[in-house]
C-alpha cells in the first residue's frame, strides 16, 4: 500500500479503503519494522528508495492519517507464540510466520496477508489475491 509501483499495491490498497469506521491498520513493531526497511531497501524500491526519514514519515501518514496505529505485544503473545512455533523439525522460515499469527490471536486482531501459508495459520485469517 505504500509503494505505487509495487505489483500487489492495487489489491492491498483496494482492501484498505473496504475498512469501515471503526476498523483500524494494526501495526506491531515486527511489521512496523517491515515496512521501514523495505521502504529503504533498494533491491524493493528500485529508484524510489527512500532514506529512513522518508520511511518514517510513510509510516507517520499511515498512523495519523491512515487509521492506522501501533499496539504493543500482548502479555498472552508467548503462550500463543510457543503453542504455534513448536513443531518437531527445524523450521527457520517459520518462526515470523508463527509470530505473527500469535501476535493476531492475542491481540484478538484478524490477520490480513497475501501469503496462503500465513494466513493457514492464523485462525479467521483474511487472504487477498493478487
Amino acid at each position: 500500500m505504500a509503494f505505487a509501483a509495487h505489483s500487489l499495491h492495487a489489491p492491498a490498497s483496494h482492501w484498505f479503503e473496504s475498512l469501515t469506521d471503526g476498523d483500524e491498520l494494526i501495526f506491531c513493531r515486527f511489521t512496523q519494522l517491515g515496512l521501514l526497511r523495505l521502504l529503504t531497501q533498494s533491491a524493493v524500491m528500485g529508484d524510489s528508495v527512500k532514506t529512513q526519514r522518508e520511511a518514517w514519515a510513510i509510516y507517520d501518514a499511515f498512523v495519523t492519517d491512515g487509521n492506522a496505529r501501533l499496539i504493543h505485544e500482548p502479555r498472552s503473545l508467548d503462550l500463543s507464540f510457543r503453542r504455534l512455533a513448536s513443531l518437531d523439525s527445524a523450521s527457520p522460515q517459520n518462526w515470523a510466520d508463527c509470530y505473527l499469527a500469535a501476535f493476531a490471536e492475542a491481540a484478538e486482531l484478524t490477520l490480513v496477508t497475501f501469503d496462503k501459508a500465513l494466513a493457514g495459520r492464523a485462525e479467521g485469517s483474511i487472504l487477498l489475491q493478487a
